[in-house]
């Protein structure tokens, strides 16, 4: 299970966020502890205003608990994974929340921790956490036979299709897959030995080759978006500098979008808004099925919920009618015998809470199943039309090319071969 936290300010932000059923398919609160408020956002503000009579300005812990793709995560191993951070990171007793999330076909949860001690009134300070949080997803993968993954089994190999914040929110505003951008550049850098491959085989791919106003080579795609090339290629700025040279050779940024400008014509514009258009259209049918579930999905956990808060009222009535009242109780609690219909009604309260756990994960781990279903659905149509936007990206990389100086001079230099092999024709007899 990966585990990412962070030290931070803004409960009702966060709140909004841990909440949010606009971006998640369900969203459930497995556990509101230490709090006096029942609901998130009352149990942050009262984290909030025990922090300002400290000098903490960070004064919650926030931490994102991401089973493996391939595994539904019951709530008893979100809690595990959330009692082991805990204990890890010195943050045991502090008030504590846990909230579920499902999307796409995932579930994964996020718990936010007070860090202000309420005894001492000072925050719990976490040196190394993040190294911690890595030792405790190693432990988890290992205990549950989980297969690990490169960056806990090297410490330090990182996937290059790890993304930063501003990486991923670059593309999403693009409606781009950032992993499809950041393969672009990989392949590019990995199928060129020179800056002119380089430059050529971005090109290929739609992204022009510029000189940075700051950070030596970037790229600029046909919207003038632009990317820095060691960022995106998963390099370091030496390495790049080793392998390019010197940048000063290359357009400006202002230059290259006016290249850019020039280059693709308006009737390309018009195929990449077009195109855009479509793949979005192409959407329409799974978002309906996508609501569809979501409302029949959430309809089945209330229904399952009325249910069990019915069977559990009507079994709690059952259990106090066994022990007597008045004289007969009175004569039980003598004789021991209230002693062991207490102790069976225990067990038996025990035995339905457990039931009722298993009917809830059993439904969930079903449903999960059919989102997953849609989610391949999604999938399909992504890599379908990234395979088809890499076809458009050439396309305007070979208009580019025909309108460039370079494909001009080859352009003019084919009609003159073509026109002395017309002139001096076939041999006459």
């Amino acid at each position: 299970m990966i585990l990412k936290g962070s030290q931070r300010a803004g409960a009702k932000a966060l709140a909004d966020h841990l909440m949010n059923l606009r971006d998640n398919d369900h969203v459930d609160i497995l556990e509101l502890r230490g709090f006096s408020s029942n609901d998130l956002h009352g149990c942050l503000s009262e984290a909030h205003a025990i922090s300002k009579a400290t000098c903490c300005k960070q004064f919650m812990f926030s931490l994102s608990l991401n089973p493996p793709p391939d595994h539904i995560a019951t709530e008893d191993e979100l809690l595990d994974a959330a009692n082991r951070a805990e204990d890890k990171l010195g943050l045991s007793g502090q008030p504590r929340a846990i909230i579920i999330h499902e999307k796409e076909g995932r579930r994964h949860a996020h718990a936010v921790w007070s860090r202000i001690d309420a005894d001492t009134m000072k925050a719990i300070n976490l040196p190394h956490f993040k190294m911690k949080l890595r030792d405790v997803s190693r432990e988890l993968f290992l205990d549950h036979g989980w297969m690990l993954p490169d960056g806990l089994a090297s410490y330090g190999n990182k996937s290059p299709l790890n993304f930063t914040l501003e990486e991923w929110q670059q593309a999403k505003r693009q409606g781009i897959d950032p992993r499809e951008i950041k393969q672009t550049f990989r392949q590019a850098w990995e199928r060129s030995d020179s800056q002119i491959g380089f430059k050529n085989a971005l090109e290929e791919r739609g992204y022009f080759l510029a000189k940075g106003d700051r950070r030596g080579f970037v790229a600029l795609d046909v919207d003038g978006n632009i990317y820095a090339i060691p960022k995106w290629a998963s390099l370091k700025a030496k390495e790049v500098r080793d392998k390019l040279g010197s940048p000063e050779t290359l357009p400006s940024v202002e230059e290259t979008k006016s290249i850019i400008h020039s280059r693709v014509t308006d009737q390309m514009r018009g195929y990449i808004a077009e195109i855009k258009e479509r793949h979005d259209r192409e959407f329409d049918p799974l978002r309906d099925e996508h609501r569809a579930m979501t409302k029949a999905h959430r309809l089945e956990r209330q229904c399952l919920k009325d249910g069990q808060e019915k069977r559990w009222i009507e079994e709690t009535k059952a259990r106090s009618d066994r022990l007597n009242t008045g004289f007969r109780g009175l004569f039980d609690r003598l004789t021991g015998k209230a002693r062991t219909i207490r102790s069976e009604n225990e067990a038996d309260a025990l035995r339905c809470a457990k039931r009722d756990q298993e009917q809830r994960d059993a439904l969930i781990v079903a449903q999960m199943r059919e989102r997953q279903e849609l989610q391949e659905k999604v999938k399909e149509l992504k890599e379908q039309q990234s395979k088809e936007r890499q076809i458009l990206a050439r396309d305007i990389a070979s208009i580019a090319w025909a309108k460039s100086a370079e494909g001009q001079e080859a352009y003019q230099s084919t009609l003159q071969q073509q026109r002395r092999a017309r002139d001096q024709g076939p041999d006459m007899m």
